[in-house]
């Protein structure tokens, strides 16, 4: 797990390049499509309104009274509100920011409204409802207002926290991309192939040019998993060609799988790194296991490759950037969906097991 060789001048300037160009592909807008987002949300507001009738209840009777009928009017507003937003982000994304921000306070206290009508609805049979007079009206849209306004601030903070992390994961992606040790490995390879066997020469290159037309491919967020597994899949089989016996390998994919949406080049730094400390540093050679399945709408990938003994694995001991890398990318992504765990697998194997949710 290592940082990579320095990077030239040329690449560099041209890397920052393609990270603005990137950061300029954000939306300027707030993203409320994450299951994260939308618990964080109601938690949030449902902790304000206990807070509120708490201050002003006499017994914790109630306040538990008081609780349960609020619940009736914010958290259908609380969801209404996210769910059209997100519904709504791409056209919002287009308008200027003033613009994105009246909507969605209007939105707000629409939502409000319609929660306050359904309450009165709900509670004036039963006789439970107070008079709704303007006053309350009003109330309830001022209180959808300042809930999208909480909301969009809040969002807008999250999103620019999250810029320099995905600025880091992004250099750290770019400098990963293009490894010179590896090129002169399968250069060498497909060298030493052509003579004795030139179709395997020939696949070896082939193999070669996709990983880095992959590599060098720009304006991609997001792509399959499917493709990752492809990907890896070359090169493991270049791998292969340089170690031979040494390497073996095992693949159980379920079809399934494929669809889960992951960051470009987020695999391939994974099954390297099973290689370099899993395969290089034995003198046998070493095994590694790559198994995808889907549970209960969940996707989950397991990297599996066994360890040298103790003192060859020393000598080669690594740093953990390329797991970070790849968390920190997945996480940008998926958020609380994604449950990223790495570590010892029984005394002679390393795991990374990663748990995806499948698009909807």
């Amino acid at each position: 797990m290592h940082s990579g060789p320095m990077t030239a001048p040329s690449t560099l300037a041209s890397g920052f390049a393609e990270q603005r160009a990137s950061l300029a592909r954000l939306p300027r807008v707030f993203d409320v499509c994450h299951a994260g987002v939308v618990l964080r949300a109601v938690l949030c507001v449902h902790a304000v309104v206990a807070l509120v009738l708490g201050w002003r209840a006499d017994t914790w009777q109630v306040w538990l009274a008081d609780g349960s009928l609020a619940v009736v009017v914010v958290l259908p507003a609380v969801l209404l509100w996210l769910l059209l937003a997100c519904l709504m982000q791409r056209a919002l994304a287009r308008l200027p920011r003033w613009a994105y921000w009246a909507a969605a306070l209007a939105l707000g206290a629409a939502c409000a409204l319609l929660a306050q009508a359904g309450w009165q609805a709900l509670l004036q049979p039963l006789q439970l409802a107070p008079a709704s007079g303007r006053l309350a009206w009003l109330m309830a849209a001022l209180a959808g207002v300042a809930f999208a306004a909480a909301m969009v601030h809040w969002l807008e903070q999250r999103l620019q926290l999250q810029q320099p992390v995905a600025t880091a994961a992004r250099l750290a992606e770019l400098q990963a991309r293009i490894r010179p040790h590896f090129l002169f490995n399968a250069l060498n390879s497909a060298i030493a192939l052509v003579q004795v066997d030139p179709a395997r020469a020939e696949a070896v290159l082939e193999d070669l040019a996709e990983l880095f037309r992959a590599a060098l491919a720009e304006g991609r967020d997001v792509v399959r998993l499917g493709d990752e597994i492809e990907l890896a899949q070359r090169y493991l089989a270049i791998e292969q060609v340089r170690f031979g016996a040494r390497l073996r390998l095992h693949w159980s994919l379920d079809a399934a799988a494929a669809a889960a949406r992951v960051p470009p080049l987020v695999l391939q730094p994974l099954v390297e790194n099973a290689v370099r400390h899993g395969v290089e540093p034995a003198a046998e050679g070493g095994e590694i296991s790559v198994t995808t399945r889907v549970e209960r709408g969940t996707v989950v990938l397991r990297i599996v490759n066994s360890l040298p003994a103790s003192d060859q694995a020393l000598a080669r001991p690594g740093h953990g950037l390329a797991l970070r890398n790849v968390r920190d990318r997945l996480y940008l992504l998926h958020d609380v969906d994604l449950r990223f765990e790495a570590g010892p697998a029984g005394p002679s194997q390393w795991c990374v097991t990663l748990r995806l949710p499948l698009p909807r």
